[in-house]
């Protein structure tokens, strides 16, 4: 996010350095040749390989202390030079420019002070150097464009400093942001975990007081008249009955507060119909429901699982498929319970699909194989998508309806337990 401005800077400070590099080997190039003309062509030309090979060698040195003493050096080597001919006081601009970013203030002063004195006095000791009536001109131009470049080089030294100090900031920040975003991750973790304390807390208590209590009181009856065992009492097993029968409907209270939402208020078949009726409304695709007319009660982990199935597949219709009709079938025969979703939408290969409609089609796959089921994808490019969840029946454990189910006692002579007909909303067809 923060990066491209610094790699602005950075490619504007490196676009600098190049251009002082290109400044210096043109400037020595031309104070070559005009050097050359005026004198003997191998000392000038020696010279001039000396002076690159020391400005080669240090231009990419790091510490200012080392950098220093190799300007002290190229100030040497760029003197000399001026001994040998005045056409080398062009050189004094690019050791300007590089003498206020690479030494400290102070001494990048005086070493600015001797560069221009060199440069101002070296014309007038060469015989010639000098024309007439351009005395002023060789004091005068120095001075101005010396200090112009040395102006130059403090600007981009504090801009090299500036480039430094924000990168440290941007570097900080994004440390801060890691940090920050880790401590999120931390706080959500550790409320989850508070959360899922309250819940199992709450859940004990429940337990605690209402089903723990009342199998204690049924051992407790059952313990109280041993000979009765053989010969239970009416009145003492109809109060058993009575405290089983309690117990179960709170252990069913206490399961339904964990059931999904959509299973609140009917079984499985009216919330599948609940969500086909809310696609239908929202994109107006055709829904169809089918269930059969003797599927089996299901238990909550079954319909939970087989509605989370529908659910999915439910918006990958909604999402991707451009479908026109959708049919929902929920059937059962003696070996598994099957739920198909159906679509006449545009279909997809299976093995190219989207990252996104995988990861749900995975998410299925695991949640059925958590419940001992397993799920079927057909499909093909313009033939439309069959999703099919089954569960065997093996893996269901349905218990039997209310009033069929809990503690098994032996009847008395003449009284049987009453019997609970199972939901009617688990059945039929939208």
């Amino acid at each position: 996010m923060s990066s491209a401005p610094a790699s602005a800077r950075r490619r504007m400070l490196r676009g600098a350095r190049f251009v002082l590099h290109l400044i210096t080997v043109v400037l020595v190039i031309v104070s070559t040749v005009r050097a050359s003309i005026e004198g003997e062509l191998l000392p000038v030309l020696l010279a001039a390989a000396v002076y690159l090979a020391w400005y080669g060698a240090g231009a990419g040195f790091a510490h200012r202390g080392a950098a220093e003493w190799w300007m002290l050096g190229l100030l040497g080597v760029w003197i000399g030079m001026l001994v040998l001919s005045p056409e080398f006081v062009w050189l004094a601009f690019p050791v300007l420019l590089l003498a206020g970013h690479v030494m400290r203030l102070p001494w990048s002063l005086a070493f600015a002070a001797v560069v221009l004195t060199a440069a101002i006095v070296a014309p007038f000791l060469h015989p010639g150097g000098i024309q007439p009536g351009t005395g002023l001109a060789h004091v005068v131009g120095p001075i101005v464009g010396g200090g112009f470049a040395f102006a130059v080089s403090l600007g981009y030294d504090a801009m090299l400093r500036d480039a430094v100090e924000r990168e440290r900031l941007i570097d900080s920040l994004l440390r801060a942001q890691r940090e920050a975003a880790q401590l999120h991750d931390e706080l959500a973790a550790t409320q989850r975990e508070a959360g899922a304390t309250r819940e199992r807390t709450r859940l004990a208590r429940d337990l605690h007081d209402t089903i723990a209590q009342e199998l204690s009181t049924i051992v407790m009856l059952a313990r109280t008249d041993p000979a009765a065992v053989g010969n239970p009492r009416p009145d003492r097993t109809a109060q058993i009955q009575q405290l089983a029968q309690h117990s179960l409907t709170e252990l069913r209270r206490i399961v339904a507060a964990l059931a999904p939402a959509e299973l609140d208020e009917s079984a499985l078949a009216g919330a599948l119909g609940r969500m086909l009726d809310a696609l239908h409304e929202d994109v107006g695709i055709e829904v169809r429901l089918d269930v059969d007319p003797d599927l089996p009660a299901l238990t909550t982990p079954t319909e939970v699982a087989l509605l989370r199935v529908a659910q999915s597949a439910l918006a990958n219709v909604r999402q991707h498929s451009a479908a026109r009709r959708v049919a929902v079938r929920l059937t059962a025969d003696d070996t598994s319970v099957r739920l198909c979703v159906e679509d006449d939408g545009t279909g997809f290969d299976p093995a190219v699909r989207p990252s996104d409609a995988s990861y749900g089609l995975a998410a299925m796959r695991s949640r059925l194989r958590e419940a001992g089921g397993e799920l079927t994808v057909r499909s093909a490019p313009g033939d439309g998508t069959t999703i099919e969840a089954s569960l065997p029946r093996a893996a269901l454990a349905v218990p039997p309806p209310a009033g069929q189910e809990g503690v098994a006692v032996a009847p008395s002579a003449g009284q049987e337990g009453a019997a609970v007909p199972p939901s009617a909303g688990r059945q039929g067809a939208a």
